[in-house]
This record gives C-alpha cells, sequence and structure tokens, in this order.
C-alpha cells in the first residue's frame, strides 16, 4: 500500500513518467533526457508513491501502464501540449495549430448528419484536430465525465439514470422520411402513409428513440408494421434499402444525401416522429471553438418541422 496521495504535484515527476511512456522503455527515456536510468527509475517511484497508485507493471523485460498509468498518460500528455502550445504561442507561432476537439458520436446518431455537423471544423481558420469516437452513449457519457472527450454527440438530451453532471444542448430537429427504391415507391406511393401497413419495412432497433417514435406514429394512425428486419446501424440499414429489401426511415434534413448514396427515392414525409439531436458537454456554456461550430453548422443542417409539409411526396 501507498501512502496518502499528495496535495500538488511534481511536474517534473509526471514528465519523467511521460517520457517513459512515450519511448516505451526507461533506457530510451534516459537516452532522451539525458539522465541516469537509477534516477529515472527513483522518480517513478516518487510519483507513485505521492499518486498512491502503481503506474507501470512489468511484462517481462517490457513496462507496460496499468488502467492508472494509461488514465496519468491522458491527462500528461494534454497538460505537456497545453505547455508547449504556450511557449509556441510566446514565440509569435500560432496557437491553434494544436487545438483538437474530440468528440464522441452515439451509435444512434445518423452518421450522414454527424458529418454534416463536424465537417465545418476542418475548415476553421485555426487548424484543428478532429477526434471522433463511436460507441453507446452510456460509455461516451462515461469518458465525458473524466474529460476524454469535449462534447457527445446524439439523440436525445442528458437523463438523470446516467448519473453523470454535464449539459444537454439542444442543435435542433428533422422530420423523418421514407425511402426505398423506384419500384417500392412505385407500389406504395398510393395512400400514402397508410400505404405504410401493408409495405415490407426496415426498422432501427428496439433500444433508440427514433424506433419509439416511429412505434407511437404507427399507433396514433392505425398502422400495423410489416417488419422483415431491425438494425443497430443505421447505415447497414440503408444498405439494405439501397437493394429493395423494404423501406426505411431516416432524418429528413439528409434526404438529397440519402437519395444519392444509396440511389433510393423518398416515397414520403412523416411530421409525426420529429427526431431531435444534442450535443452534450460539461460546461454549461460551450466555450470550445469547435463545439461552437458544430452547434452553428447544426443550425444550418437540420430543418425544422414548421417549414415542412405534410406527407410531402418527391417523383418516384
Amino acid at each position: 500500500m501507498y501512502t496518502q496521495g499528495m496535495n500538488w504535484l511534481n511536474y517534473h515527476h509526471l514528465r519523467y513518467f511521460w517520457t517513459v511512456a512515450k519511448e516505451g522503455t526507461i533506457a530510451a527515456a534516459c537516452r532522451h533526457l539525458h539522465l541516469s536510468q537509477p534516477t529515472i527509475s527513483a522518480q517513478l517511484r516518487s510519483l507513485e508513491q505521492a499518486l498512491g497508485h502503481k503506474l507501470f507493471e512489468k511484462s517481462g523485460r517490457n513496462l507496460v501502464m496499468t488502467e492508472t498509468g494509461r488514465a496519468v498518460f491522458r491527462y500528461a500528455d494534454e497538460i505537456f501540449s497545453i505547455g508547449l502550445e504556450m511557449l509556441d504561442s510566446l514565440k509569435g507561432r500560432t496557437a491553434g495549430s494544436t487545438l483538437r476537439l474530440v468528440v464522441g458520436v452515439a451509435d444512434v446518431m445518423p452518421k450522414l448528419i454527424a458529418y454534416r455537423m463536424l465537417r465545418p471544423v476542418l475548415s476553421m481558420p485555426d487548424h484543428v484536430r478532429l477526434i471522433c469516437m463511436e460507441g453507446k452513449p452510456t460509455d461516451l457519457l462515461a469518458r465525458l465525465a473524466v474529460h476524454e472527450l469535449d462534447v457527445v454527440l446524439t439523440d436525445t438530451p442528458l437523463s438523470p439514470q446516467y448519473g453523470v453532471r454535464a449539459f444537454s444542448h439542444r442543435l435542433g430537429e428533422s422530420t423523418v422520411s421514407v425511402f426505398g427504391i423506384p419500384k417500392l415507391c412505385r407500389q406504395f406511393r398510393r395512400g400514402f402513409p397508410l400505404s405504410l401497413g401493408s409495405a415490407p419495412l426496415l426498422l432501427p432497433s428496439q433500444n433508440t428513440m427514433i424506433r419509439r417514435l416511429l412505434e407511437q406514429w404507427f399507433e396514433s394512425k392505425q398502422v400495423r408494421p410489416t417488419v422483415v428486419a431491425e438494425f443497430e446501424d443505421s447505415a447497414l440499414m440503408k444498405v439494405f434499402g439501397q437493394s429493395g429489401a423494404g423501406l426505411f426511415f431516416a432524418p429528413t434534413a439528409i434526404a438529397d444525401d440519402i437519395q444519392l448514396q444509396y440511389s433510393v427515392k423518398t416515397l414520403g414525409e412523416i411530421l409525426g416522429p420529429i427526431e431531435q439531436f444534442y450535443a452534450i458537454s460539461m460546461e454549461r456554456r460551450v466555450r470550445h471553438p469547435g463545439v461552437q461550430v458544430i452547434a452553428s453548422s447544426a443550425r444550418k443542417t437540420l430543418v425544422q418541422s414548421a417549414r415542412s409539409r405534410a406527407y410531402r411526396r418527391s417523383p418516384a
């Protein structure tokens, strides 16, 4: 057991640890730092004792970071990156060259919507290195809570059940449209949207907000859907739709992209289900310039339901 944790951080010790982790071995770190192996080993032990956790474990002749070591390394990497950014700025170099934006994209988020929101980040005046992580909302929110992510993009606001103290920023909404190959669109155009009751449908999986909204709409219209397949991956669902396996649902905001990319037509628009999108951050007021750009591009990407026309149909 190690002694009680420290109240201040020895940045020299932290830098030795960071260098060893980056170089892979103490010997390589010695060459980089121009220090002896006993000196670096002693400083690592001091840091471990101060933190109260082991940072490395031996694996044969190599050192492998522990789970705590990996967490400390992430923080150290950011600390020293900011330090270098400060020095560059003082030397008259552009500080924006090292700005990072780490975005968590929930697996339920339509990828074309996420792309539309994120693409403008790459065109910002100050260069931003965009890092995208995809996963379950619960996993992404856990990573947001420990500051591994700057923001999470998802289709639902933050729920108290996640136990994360963060803030939901509503980005916008979109109505939902029905897509399919031209043959299916022609077949079920007459009587739309009630004709969906006899059409083969490809639906999102049960654990998604859009699926719950669709089921509410089916019930309100007394439509009993014929479900031929369900998908967690919305992109895979669209590929099945492209093959003619059935009609599928997606946000109207990206209708043009879907038609072009998957060679399908829009059968019609449903006003009932409104899909909403959110950015979740640890800040009540977003300060990261990259997240501000995402919010701005979302307003341009997402259509407002008030502008939509009931059951709008495009030629099949």
